[in-house]
């Protein structure tokens, strides 16, 4: 065996390029993160000679003179002070590995000033040696990249061609202008600018700008706060009838930094799963904001996974924000006034005061998205309070419930193929699937009922099973009972039920049992979602049946009344408009 000996520098720096630059799209995700890290508003990527040339600009605070050297030399960065900022990272970079990885395998030149000096410095770059002078140049950095592995053939040889070397930079550059909307970020190639925002701070701007006007269109807005466990998470996700066909839209963040996470994936999935169909995924742009002690992303240098302190408290966490999000709640300002005092004052103005109100007292009701005082409470209040004197005219009143103006009759036009309803919009025609509309709402109701009213069956076919569905069906009796069905075995592989939901009676007890045993095939995860399915579908009126316009009413009220009223449960869209300048357009038509 060869003696040990000390590899050199260069060879160092190339051996720890392989894990942090993999290809182009790494060196520009290193220097637009340093860009970012260094508070720049404006920030330029210029991609030439098949992306093996690579320019990076931007308006931040620049290297200081004196740090420019030891910034290209192995884990020398600005981002960690002392040992224990490693527990608690604040930026996007903090290895010091990239400036050194780079310049191993490239010929790079920095042109950097900071505003404290009237000039710049000029840094060279190549086979890891480095020179330094001064220059002219307006505050801020630029790293000017050239024949990127220009001394790593072997590297070169697992390069793409150059459209999907390019196409990795785009979406890099995507995802990081999505998590700082208030940097102006632009993206050229050959000169040709692909990518370009405005850095307004607004992210549904920022989002159009990026993609188009039909995504931010369908998107619902994410907003909520944990004070008690410090995390926030905000953004927006996409309508569940509007969707795309793999997970490449999934903008996962943590505290602005993009992740591959599989509980954050995994909270959006169970989220979406009763609403969109198999095979096909919503547009999602999320921002996790956690405490950096609470989160470990010094797991892999490109910092693309994470570990979390409470893994089941981020995954309820991710996974409410967005049941609350498409349901239309966003986090807004509570105001609790529950009691009004109105009063006249004769002589001098006398303080009121009002008894110690006990937590159970206030309640919130959803529907309404306000407090309210329980009657036992004011009651209370009432007695306790001081009996107001003939000069001072006192009214306490309860602020219970807002009375809504009644909502306007929808304006149906008729039936088509008695199967889908037709409705006139002031802004054009929508669509509606009368089966899926109401089997939508019959879900969210029987999801919200604590007991389902069921009816007796006093006749009942006796159902044969195999034995691997009776083994099932006998594990999970309990679930069946829940939602109002009541089986019993009268052999191994025989059974009766005694009753079933109401709302599906006249449906045969074959029929039903065979649609669950369809839906579980030999999959028990989710039964009761399967068996709420089942049910939801049986009872909801069928397509092809003719219906009344005051049928037709009811089925829209109530659906308009859903959650999420975009799909049915197993994924399939309700609702379709075609505005009415589309309409007109078709026929030629001005208005």
């Amino acid at each position: 065996m060869a003696r040990i000996r000390q590899l050199s520098v260069n060879l160092i720096n190339q051996i720890a390029a392989g894990e942090v630059i993999e290809r182009p799209a790494s060196v520009v995700k290193e220097l637009v993160e340093n860009s970012v890290d260094a508070g720049a508003k404006k920030i330029s990527i210029e991609i030439t000679n098949d992306c093996r040339n690579i320019r990076i600009a931007d308006n931040g605070c620049g290297i200081h003179p004196d740090d420019i050297m030891l910034a290209f030399t192995k884990h020398a960065t600005s981002k960690l002070q002392k040992d224990e900022d490693l527990f608690e990272i604040n930026t996007l970079g903090f290895r010091g590995e990239a400036l050194a990885s780079i310049i191993s395998i490239s010929k790079l030149t920095c042109t950097t000033r900071t505003a404290d000096y009237d000039t710049g410095t000029k840094v060279t770059c190549a086979n890891s040696e480095v020179k330094q002078v001064e220059t002219g140049c307006a505050v801020g950095t630029i790293m000017d990249i050239k024949e990127l592995f220009y001394n790593v053939p072997a590297r070169l040889k697992f390069l793409k061609n150059a459209n999907t070397e390019f196409s990795y930079i785009q979406e890099l550059v995507q995802s990081i202008a999505i998590a700082n909307p208030q940097i102006a970020f632009e993206l050229k190639k050959n000169d040709k600018t692909i990518l370009k925002t405005s850095g307004l701070g607004d992210l549904k701007r920022t989002i159009k700008e990026i993609f188009n006007g039909d995504v931010v269109e369908n998107l619902k807005e994410v907003l909520k706060t944990d004070k008690l466990a410090g995390m926030k998470i905000s953004g927006f996700v996409s309508t569940p009838d509007f969707t795309r066909s793999s997970k490449k839209n999934y903008y996962m963040y943590i505290n602005k930094r993009s992740v591959k996470c599989p509980i954050f994936q995994k909270s959006i999935d169970m989220a979406y799963k009763s609403l969109i169909a198999s095979g096909k995924y919503p547009f999602i742009v999320l921002n996790l904001e956690i405490p950096p002690t609470d989160i470990d992303v010094n797991v892999h240098p490109t910092k693309k996974e994470v570990r979390y302190k409470n893994t089941n408290m981020i995954f309820n966490f991710i996974y409410s924000s967005i049941q609350a999000g498409l349901a239309n709640y966003v986090e807004r300002p509570t105001i609790i006034p529950a009691i009004q005092e109105e009063y006249r004052p004769i002589e001098s103005e006398k303080v009121v005061e009002f008894p110690t109100q006990r937590n159970n007292d206030l309640f919130f009701n959803k529907e309404t998205d306000s407090m309210y005082v329980s009657d036992d409470a004011l009651s209370r209040i009432n007695q306790e309070l001081p009996k107001p004197k003939e000069e001072f005219v006192s009214q306490t009143k309860l602020i219970t419930h807002i009375e809504k103006e009644p909502e306007p009759e929808e304006n149906i036009v008729g039936q088509y193929k008695n199967t889908y309803i037709l409705i006139e919009k002031e802004d054009g025609l929508e669509i509606v699937d009368q089966h899926i509309a109401e089997e939508r709402y019959i879900y969210e109701k029987l999801m919200s009922e604590k007991e389902v009213i069921s009816q007796l069956l006093f006749i009942s076919d006796v159902l044969t099973v195999t034995g691997e569905e009776a083994e099932i069906i006998k594990e999970n009796i309990d679930k069946f009972e829940r939602f109002g069905y009541g089986i019993e075995f009268t052999k191994e592989n025989e059974l009766i039920f005694r009753k079933v939901p109401q709302m599906i009676a006249k449906v045969p007890p074959q029929e039903i049992l065979s649609d669950i045993l369809e839906n579980i095939d030999g999959n028990i995860d989710g039964l009761e979602e399967k068996i709420l399915i089942t049910t939801s579908c049986k009872a909801a009126v069928k397509a092809g049946q003719k219906l009344s316009t005051w049928q037709m009413q009811e089925i829209i009220k109530k659906w308009r009344t859903t959650k999420m009223p975009y799909t049915c449960p197993h994924g399939r869209p309700i609702s379709k408009s075609f505005p009415h300048k589309q309409i007109a357009s078709f026929f030629q038509r001005q208005s």
